[in-house]
Parts: C-alpha cells; structure tokens; sequence
C-alpha cells in the first residue's frame, strides 16, 4: 500500500463565506482527481482509496470514484473516519441526527488529538431545532439540500461542542484507527462480488 501526501486544499466552498477559507471549485477539485487517477493507473496499482476528512468533498469523492473508474479502470473507494451524519452517519441524540460540524464528536477528537487547540469557554450548541421535525429534507435525510455553513448560525458551526469530551474522542479516535483497517482489508480483496 502506497500512502500519497495529502491534498491540503479540497471544495470547502460551504464556508467561502468566512475570510481565510481556502477551497477549490468542484471542477478544480475533480481535475486534480484525475490527474492523481492517470498517474496511479500508470503504476502497478489497480486501487485507489480515498480517506475523506472533510464532509463538504463527500459528494464530488464519489462522482470522482465513478470517473477515475471509467476513465482509467481503476477500482476506486472512499472511506470516512466517521462517516458525517448528512452523510447517513450518525450523530449524537442530543444534536438531533444533525451534527456535522463541529459539534460534539469533531470537537470531542480534537481534544484528544490537539486539546491545546480547542477552546471549550467559546462551545455553543447550534443544532437546526426548524429541521428537527422533518423526515426528508434534514441533515442525513433523503431529500439533500445545498446550504453554506452560516445558513443555519453566524459562527458556521452545525452541532453541540458542549459535550464534547477527551474521552468520547480517544474512544472515537480508537475506533477510526480500527474500522480504516478493516477497510483497507476489505478494498485490498474487492472484486464486485465475484
């Protein structure tokens, strides 16, 4: 397995809102994609997994996965630490199924990974209680729907840091490390259920 550098830059536009946000266009983010795609299918290998860790590049990653795979023939995959919940992943009771971002478990692994970066006198809970009651068109429902990250809140941020807690991220963090390797078992022998 063959670990490439990671992109520093990637579609964040949902945040172009806020000065300092530095993203790519879908069209951009989608060429570099297949000028990585053309390089790898030049080598010996025959996958490509990409580990997302930004929820707003979910969508474009798997249209990437489709055009990487008609255009050069690789098998191509995307994987999530955790999977964010307008995703279909879950999200704390507390967030009402709508915590993707920076909420209760992003912040809860930062304190585990970098606590010096995290600020626990500023946490809120900004959870969208108007989309609570709808049954399709909400975060992780099935109806999406296009939003910038200040639409619901000034700060940008979706979900309740409140809770957020060292542990709740070491176990979080934990079980990240050990699903990611399942994953990359489970790629390593794909074969469209042959």
């Amino acid at each position: 397995m063959w670990l490439l550098p990671p992109l520093g830059f990637t579609k964040s536009n949902e945040h172009a809102w806020s000065p300092g946000t530095v993203w790519l266009s879908a069209e951009t983010l989608l060429a570099v994609l297949n000028d990585i795609g053309r390089s790898i299918a030049a080598t010996p290998a025959t996958r490509l997994l990409f580990l997302n860790g930004h929820g707003g590049n979910s969508a474009l990653l798997q249209v990437a996965n489709r055009e990487l795979r008609l255009r050069h023939g690789l098998r191509t995959f995307l994987a999530h630490p955790h999977l964010p919940a307008d995703q279909g992943g879950s999200s704390p009771a507390g967030e009402l199924g709508m915590g993707i971002h920076g909420g209760t478990d992003e912040t809860s692994v930062m304190l585990h990974i970098r606590p010096d970066l995290v600020d626990m006198s500023k946490a809120v809970r900004r959870v969208p209680e108007g989309l609570a009651g709808n049954t399709h068109v909400r975060f992780g429902g099935s109806v999406p729907f296009g939003w910038l990250s200040n639409d619901f809140f000034p700060e940008g941020h979706i979900g309740d840091p409140t809770l957020a807690t060292a542990d709740l991220g070491s176990r979080m963090f934990g079980t990240a490390v050990t699903t990611l390797g399942e994953v990359f078992g489970e790629v390593s022998r794909f074969d469209f259920g042959r």
